[in-house]
């Protein structure tokens, strides 16, 4: 499950009962480290994201070893994790969404149809029919009725993250199919 902003704390001030210093602790530094790592990655939400998962480390480690510097061992596992992240994008060769979604060749509807656009159109039908019906669905959301991400997500009941990658999915095997076929 994820947490963010006062769900983080509350949930961090209930776990930590037993460690009185730690809600101080969590108060203090949560939004001082979440401003820094938005302003590093760019992105609020990869920021709480990240800032979540630093302070589980923390109370993972609450019982094992004396912290004397919690605000350097936060930052230093936030930035830990960030690399880690970093080098799961790079090894997946995770295109950003945003350039996908500026990649429109193959997704506007043309401007008058030809031969060579009605043949273009059913290869694209082609290639959106062998997509799963989640995957599809994600897609003709967002290129056909212009929903957003979060707007499509509430609509099918599945995350965000699920959306986004399913679009990106979609938008990688038409490009693929089109050029295949082209």
């Amino acid at each position: 499950m994820l947490l963010n902003g006062l769900h983080c704390i509350t949930f961090f001030i209930e776990y930590s009962r037993n460690a009185p210093s730690m809600p101080v602790l969590l108060d203090h530094y949560y939004r001082e480290l979440v401003g820094y790592l938005s302003a590093r990655l760019g992105s609020r939400h990869n920021a709480e994201d990240i800032a979540h998962d630093a302070y589980v480390r923390m109370l993972e480690r609450r019982g094992e070893v004396q912290v004397s510097h919690p605000r350097a061992f936060l930052y230093r596992t936030a930035q830990n994790l960030m690399v880690d992240a970093h080098r799961r994008n790079v090894v997946r060769r995770v295109e950003p969404i945003e350039v996908l979604e500026t990649d429109e060749r193959f997704f506007v509807a043309p401007a008058h149809v030809g031969s060579v656009d009605e043949e273009r159109l059913a290869l694209m039908r082609r290639a959106l029919a062998e997509l799963s019906e989640p995957c599809r669905q994600c897609f003709l959301l967002r290129k056909l009725e212009g929903l957003s991400h979060p707007e499509i997500a509430e609509r099918l009941n599945v995350s965000r993250a699920m959306v986004e990658k399913h679009i990106v999915n979609a938008m990688k095997h038409c490009r693929l199919r089109m050029q295949q076929w082209a």
